[in-house]
């Protein structure tokens, strides 16, 4: 069976597809009649799909809301003004890919400081230690959260700030290549203030809306689960202050062959930026949530992953994010760009801007990790990096 969501949750419900059913919905892709996909479907299967089943099978992915449409864009637009009303940011993923119970919910993310393959426990705050920014992942917790344990860890040690610039990373599309929200964000273990103060100074320093693709924060995950664990580090009542940014595709930037920077709305952005936090001398630590490698059958490769796959993998990303490590946000891009990001870095975007704003001295490599599929022979790579 193959599994199909929606990542911007206007249908909230998970179809559970056989191979032909499948095939079947492939070929909704405007290109198709009915007819063809009917011929499609009889070469294939040596079947005659009758024009009824065909047209439940519409039906029913149109009453779920899994086709574009009338009904569709109508969902999404009650969705959308419906988050820019509300003055919190819930928290999506709640009981869904992480514990709800806040009690439960400590003792997961306990496990991945103490757990085998994780950092260790935290010990007493040391109140410095000159960190600027750290690099985390934002895969689900039950194949990454040891790896978030080593950003966080360096985060509790070595970060004297309360207020966190998170880069995130968007999953699906968007307009700009960068959006903010002015939202609280809620988590089972307490809230976390949005710092609208910050926010609106690099709104005024930045030529286009960033607000225009704002509906997009309401169903990402990769802000979301960095928070989860600040307010972990952190618990109430200790008052934590977040600017949210999500950072769009890159693959436009990759297309053309030229640096971000001489794209003419991410220079601005990130100029905004610098310029606000420093025109306002706030103390800051910044987080990259980013996954690095999406490789395998799940991903549209031709060929699966085997153990071999999975060494050579290792290797090409080590050496992509010993570019990181030197604080070389041109050579890191680059080296994706060569070739044409074949690896699906999702994570390129966010790691760029933060490097490019915060400008560290260095760079050192904490974890590296790599969840495999066996099923779909498909393999997730990520690491948690700090910069001084």
């Amino acid at each position: 069976m193959l599994c199909l969501q929606d990542p911007q949750n206007i249908s909230e419900k998970a179809l559970f597809l056989s191979p032909p059913l499948y095939f079947i919905i492939s070929l909704f892709d405007g290109q198709h009649s009915l007819l063809d996909i009917q011929t499609e479907y009889m070469r294939r299967f040596g079947e005659f799909l009758y024009t009824e089943k065909l047209e439940e099978i519409i039906t029913q992915l149109e009453e779920a809301f899994f086709l574009e449409g009338e009904r569709f864009q109508e969902a999404l637009r009650q969705k959308e003004e419906d988050f820019k009303r509300a003055p919190l940011r819930e928290a999506m993923f709640a009981g869904k890919s992480y514990e709800g119970n806040p009690e439960k919910l400590r003792v997961q993310l306990e496990r991945y400081f103490t757990g085998v393959e994780g950092p260790g426990a935290l010990g007493e705050k040391s109140g410095g230690g000159g960190l600027k920014g750290v690099v985390a992942p934002h895969i689900d917790f039950q194949r990454g959260g040891y790896c978030y344990a080593f950003a966080h860890r360096e985060i509790w040690e070595k970060n004297s700030s309360h207020c966190f610039i998170i880069f995130g990373t968007a999953h699906t599309s968007m307009d700009n290549p960068f959006c903010m929200t002015r939202k609280d964000f809620v988590t089972p273990l307490g809230t976390l203030n949005g710092d609208r103060e910050l926010v609106e100074a690099i709104q005024s320093r930045c030529p286009y809306d960033l607000f225009r693709d704002e509906g997009v924060q309401r169903s990402e995950h990769s802000i979301e689960f960095q928070c989860v664990f600040l307010r972990y580090l952190y618990p109430e009542p200790i008052p934590l202050r977040v600017v949210p940014i999500l950072s769009g595709s890159f693959h436009e930037v990759i297309e053309q062959g030229i640096s971000p920077m001489a794209f003419k709305s991410i220079h601005q952005f990130i100029h905004a930026l610098k310029e606000a936090v420093s025109s306002m001398g706030r103390e800051v630590c910044y987080i990259a949530s980013a996954d690095l490698s999406h490789m395998g059958l799940q991903f549209g490769d031709r060929e699966g992953m085997n153990e071999y796959g999975l060494r050579i993998l290792s290797q090409q990303d080590q050496e992509m994010l010993e570019y990181v490590e030197r604080v070389d946000e041109e050579g890191f891009f680059s080296s994706v760009a060569r070739e044409k990001d074949r690896r699906k870095i999702c994570g390129l975007p966010a790691i760029y801007a933060m490097l490019k704003t915060l400008e560290p001295k260095e760079g050192k490599l904490l974890k590296y990790g790599q969840a495999f599929t066996p099923e779909t022979q498909s393999a997730v790579t990520f690491a948690s990096l700090a910069f001084y």
